[in-house]
Order: C-alpha cells, then sequence, then structure tokens
C-alpha cells in the first residue's frame, strides 16, 4: 500500500497546472458508448478512475487507445449488456454506462456501484428517470436490469439535482422518440461539457447549466473531437494550499467561474485571489480569518471542496463553521484531522472547527478521495511528518499531486508500505 509522507513548514510558491476534470471525463468517457463512430477526448487525466472505465469500456467490447492524455474511444462493436460486481464496485461514476447503454440497445443489466463511502447516493433518481422514458426496472441480487421496447420522450422532474441522474437521463434521451424535458436538473459545469460532447457527436441538446434541459431524439451519433474542461476541484484544493500555507500560486487551466464560490471563501478568510482569462492566482494571508460554509449544488459551494475548507479553519485565528447539506456521511476526515491535534466537534451534519496554533504531524489514513487531499493540505503546515496511508484514493482524483506540490516547494514524497 503506497503512502504520502510530507513534512510541513514550507510556504508552496509558483505556478501549477490543473489537469482536465474527472467529473467531467468519467461521463463523457460513458456517453462514448452512444457514438458509431470515433470519439477522441483530449485533456484526460491519467486517474485510477479513468483508467476503471476504460476497462469497463473495453469490457463491454469498445477498443479503447489512451496515449498521452487522449483517449479514442471506438464503440461500434459493443455488444455486452452486463457488468458485474468487480468492475463495477471500483468506482461510483460507472453507473454512468447505464443511460449510454439503455439509450443505444434498450436494456442492460448491471451491478450496483462503488466509490467513496461519503453518504447515501441512491439509485432511486436514475431509475425513476429511466422509467418515465419507458424502461421496465426490476432490481434482483444486488444487480439493476431496464428493459424497454424502445425509450419515448417525457417530461421529468427531479427530486433532487443529481449530477448523475442528470447525466444518465441526458444520454438515454438521445435515444428517446420525441422530446424529452429534465426539470430541477444539476447545474454543475460538467453538465454543459457533456451536452457540448454530445451535441459534438450529433445529438440536440440545449440548457445543460441551467435548470432545464431539453433533448430531441432519437439522434444518430457518429464521430467527435472534444477537450475536457479543467477540473474545478483540483484547482479549489490548489487555491487552499495557497491560503493555508501563506504561500502564492499561480493556478493555470481554470475557468474563474467555476470556482466562484471558494474564492469568495478565501477572500472572506484574508487571501488575496486574483483573476486571469484562464488563470487564478492565490496569496495566502499573514493571518486567516475563520469563514462558515455550508456545501451546496452548483453554484454553491462544493461538497467536493468542504474537507479541504475544513482543514483552512483549523489554522484560523477563531472558530469557523462547516455545514454539510448535500452528503450526510462526509466528516470521516474529521477523526483523522483530530489525531493531528484539530480541534473540531461534529453536531449532526455541522461541524465547528476551532482554529489552533500548530497541527501535529502523525500516521493517518485517507478514507475517501476528498478526505485524502484534505490531509495533504493538512500535513503541509503540521509540525514533524505526517504519513497518509491509503493514497490510492488521492490517486483517483488527482494526477501526480506529490509531484505537483513537490515543484511548489512541499516536502512531499510517495513510499511503498506493507
Amino acid at each position: 500500500m503506497e503512502k504520502f509522507i510530507v513534512i510541513g513548514g514550507k510556504r508552496l510558491k509558483g505556478t501549477i497546472r490543473v489537469s482536465g476534470a474527472k467529473n467531467a471525463i468519467l461521463p463523457i468517457l460513458a456517453a462514448s458508448l452512444l457514438a458509431e463512430g470515433i470519439s477522441t477526448v483530449n485533456e484526460v487525466p491519467r486517474l485510477r478512475d479513468v483508467l476503471a472505465m476504460k476497462d469497463v469500456l473495453r469490457y463491454l467490447g469498445a477498443v479503447v487507445s489512451y496515449e498521452g492524455n487522449t483517449i479514442r474511444v471506438d464503440g461500434a462493436k459493443v455488444q455486452s449488456l452486463e457488468i458485474g460486481e468487480d468492475l463495477m464496485r471500483r468506482m461510483r461514476a460507472s453507473n454512468l454506462v447505464m443511460g449510454s447503454l439503455l439509450g443505444r440497445f434498450g436494456n442492460i443489466r448491471v451491478a450496483y456501484p462503488g466509490g467513496c463511502a461519503i453518504g447515501s447516493r441512491p439509485m432511486d433518481l436514475h431509475l425513476k428517470g429511466f422509467a418515465a422514458l419507458g424502461a421496465r426496472i426490476t432490481e434482483r441480487h444486488g444487480y439493476v436490469i431496464a428493459e424497454t421496447d424502445g425509450l419515448r420522450g417525457a417530461e421529468i422532474h427531479m427530486d433532487f439535482p443529481s449530477v448523475g441522474a442528470t447525466e444518465n437521463l441526458m444520454m438515454a434521451a438521445t435515444q428517446a422518440r420525441g422530446q424529452t424535458i429534465i426539470r430541477n436538473a444539476a447545474k454543475e459545469p460538467e453538465l454543459v461539457d457533456l451536452q457540448n460532447f454530445l451535441n459534438g457527436l450529433g445529438a440536440r441538446i440545449r440548457g445543460a447549466g441551467t435548470d432545464l434541459i431539453k433533448i430531441e431524439g432519437p439522434t444518430r451519433l457518429g464521430s467527435a473531437n472534444h477537450t475536457v474542461i479543467p477540473d474545478r476541484i483540483e484547482a479549489g484544493t490548489h487555491m487552499v494550499a495557497a491560503a493555508i500555507t501563506g504561500g502564492e500560486i499561480s493556478v493555470e487551466n481554470v475557468i474563474p467561474e467555476h470556482v466562484e464560490a471558494v474564492t469568495a471563501k478565501l477572500r472572506e478568510a484574508g487571501a488575496v485571489v486574483e483573476e486571469g482569462e484562464d488563470l487564478v492566482r492565490v496569496i495566502g494571508p499573514s493571518r486567516i480569518k475563520p469563514v462558515d460554509v455550508r456545501t451546496l449544488p452548483y453554484p454553491g459551494f462544493p461538497t467536493d471542496m468542504q474537507a479541504q475548507m475544513m482543514v483552512l479553519m483549523t489554522a484560523a485565528e477563531g472558530t469557523g463553521i462547516v455545514s454539510e447539506s448535500v452528503f450526510e456521511n462526509r466528516y470521516k476526515h474529521v477523526d483523522e484531522l483530530r489525531r493531528m491535534g484539530a480541534s473540531i466537534k461534529i453536531e449532526g451534519r455541522v461541524a465547528i472547527v476551532k482554529g489552533i496554533p500548530k497541527l501535529s504531524g502523525t500516521i493517518v489514513e485517507a478514507t475517501d478521495l476528498r478526505a485524502g487531499a484534505a490531509l495533504v493540505l493538512a500535513g503541509l503546515i503540521a509540525e514533524d511528518a505526517t504519513v497518509i496511508e491509503n493514497v490510492a484514493h488521492i490517486d483517483r482524483g488527482y494526477e501526480n499531486l506529490e509531484r505537483k506540490y513537490a515543484a511548489l516547494g512541499a516536502r512531499i514524497m510517495r513510499v511503498n508500505g506493507i
């Protein structure tokens, strides 16, 4: 098992480039199963989740090549409509192939997906939407089975703006007869990127990025050449790294509008944030002010940045309040931060964080992807060495994180454990 060893106390300074968005490339790869031609996708980050999705596509019969940061997918020979537990449990986003397979073939049989254990993320919204499009849904022995005599357009009102369900329904609806309208849709930038990719293939979708999406179907999908948007959560993590270390980091390949919620909170905490066309420069404050954060669907403060912001509050002069309204079990990092001396009290979905002079390095475990990133940030400011175990979680969403931070002056290295 690989580990990170982080020795804190260094002020990070320099330029760092953001990789392509994990939460954009995964649904785009799933959507490539709808295409009769070849999908070429650029700026693809080399992540564990991307490699897992590549294996899913190949298992289904797609021809996939992955060279540098470009993936090409030829889905012409896709045949298998069943995915077992071994592949599905490797990541949550594997459920995104359901919409594309259902749209293309009319029936699917897939095991329930895996991923980070951060709370309830039920498939109900996905399945309810598929049913509205005309699918007959059954669940047996840990598998979801969907069958249809042909999808038909429908008006779907989502009970919650779920990103994954919105993506799945967009993909399936490209092959449904007539118009599909998705109300209360998720608004995340990754949905706009998926729309752009699908429209590049020949789909007719408009409205992504708003709460009302319209899809005209069915459409024949051919080939496309697409570049993935930058990862806003990676960008936000680097921005917090600058603030927490009192550093000065220019974050390149970022869309400033996508990180506005993080920018606002960092400015409130005392950091200087300057924005360019595709760059954000953050200068950390000499004194971190406490702030209150409540996670919300986009454009609110992202739940994927909650753990990182909590670490920032451990170094603030005062008490900050973090409220998690998206996932009910996303405070697993709190116990690890307490091991480092953090003063954090949990009351339901609210964390009360009292800043302390210094965290103490110790052995901690990355319990999920964003918790792992937060522990790296904690290690950057802790006294002595911090050993972070189970960094495979971090590798699911951050490309070469230790190398990028070492280039900024951090003392961080990856080692093999037992």
